[in-house]
């Protein structure tokens, strides 16, 4: 492809409208996120029909800021997974644009971006992923591990069976009273209480991938029904102690498995800084190296689409750009192997 080639993606799998532009690969030039953050505040969670309308209202707006009168020779959207509603409006919205501008259009698995949105630093491409890795794609409504031997070429090792991680930060800031996002609520008041004051499940399940964190969350509603005169960062410290050290200990245990020295992780709660101290500390036991995604870049955003996109139309060859390619949306949409 051309250097200067110039992809749109646009983002809406959940509650955050996106649409960037991604030229070369490498340069973001915009990268519009319209987060629907209010509107289910007082929900204490995502309302399906309500995020749906609300990218329907905001979706034409977000892309035009993204274009900014830009000639593009590509639309990419997020094909799933995520909310049915969500993803038909970001489908249309890119068929309208690949149709209105004459250019190929392409269907993007969200879980992917969040993979290589590790790539990202200050606006840019900058951090090449290395190969073999293992992958921890753990955000509000995913926790996945995946063995990864190079870009589309996957084993998915285990997934959530119940809550996603994030999803169980939510719940538990819910029952604390405490406002949503509960990620980064839970996180504030963890600072100020003890990770050991309460023993709280780690679900390691073993002899498996997988993941469970609905037991942590109902132990901590059954803790609170015993403890009327909770201390609330202790429960918070608690459970997010509890939570990372879950997902780390599964993570290196993977590591350790398929002898890799590179760990990515990616999604939202890969902004949590607890999660981060900790997969650190113990990747750097076993002389692995972490890749993080950028905080800025954790959540769902177009900039992610858009580099995935290129990343596969990079191994399909320009012949790909000949047709439309996995436009269907797909809400249980699974990661699997390119040219598969």
């Amino acid at each position: 492809m051309k250097k200067d080639f110039t992809i749109l993606g646009i983002e809406s799998t959940c509650d955050e409208t996106s649409a960037a532009l991604l030229v070369g690969g490498k340069k973001l030039l915009s990268n519009v996120v319209y987060s629907q953050i209010e509107e289910h505040k007082k929900y204490h969670g995502v309302v399906p029909e309500l995020a749906s309308r609300a990218h329907a209202a905001k979706i034409a707006a977000v892309i035009a800021q993204a274009l900014d009168g830009k000639q593009i020779d590509c639309v990419a959207f997020a094909h799933g997974p995520g909310l049915p509603g969500g993803l038909m409006v970001g489908r249309v919205a890119a068929e309208t644009l690949a149709n209105f501008t004459n250019t190929p259009i392409i269907g993007i698995n969200h879980l992917e971006g969040h993979l290589f949105a590790c790539e990202f630093e200050d606006g840019e491409v900058k951090k090449p992923l290395s190969f073999p890795l293992v992958a921890l794609i753990v955000s509000g409504g995913h926790t996945e591990l995946w063995y990864v031997k190079g870009y589309g070429d996957y084993k998915v090792l285990g997934r959530t069976r119940d809550d996603a991680a994030g999803e169980a930060f939510d719940k538990v800031a819910k029952l604390l009273g405490l406002p949503y996002p509960g990620g980064p609520q839970v996180s504030a008041q963890a600072l100020k209480g003890k990770r050991d004051a309460i023993d709280f499940p780690r679900p390691l399940l073993p002899g498996t991938w997988e993941f469970s964190f609905s037991g942590i969350k109902t132990s901590v509603s059954y803790y609170l029904k015993d403890h009327p005169n909770v201390n609330v960062p202790d429960v918070c410290a608690s459970f997010e102690q509890a939570v990372c050290e879950t997902l780390v200990k599964k993570t290196m245990l993977a590591a350790d498995k398929y002898k890799v020295k590179h760990i990515a992780v990616g999604g939202g709660v890969a902004a949590n800084t607890l999660l981060r101290e900790l997969m650190n500390q113990a990747a750097q036991k076993r002389g692995i190296t972490t890749h993080f995604v950028p905080r800025n870049m954790s959540s769902d955003n177009a900039a992610m689409i858009a580099l995935a996109a290129w990343k596969k139309l990079e191994h399909a060859g320009e012949k790909a750009l000949e047709k439309k390619w996995n436009i269907n949306i797909n809400p249980n949409l699974k990661v699997k192997n390119w040219g598969k």
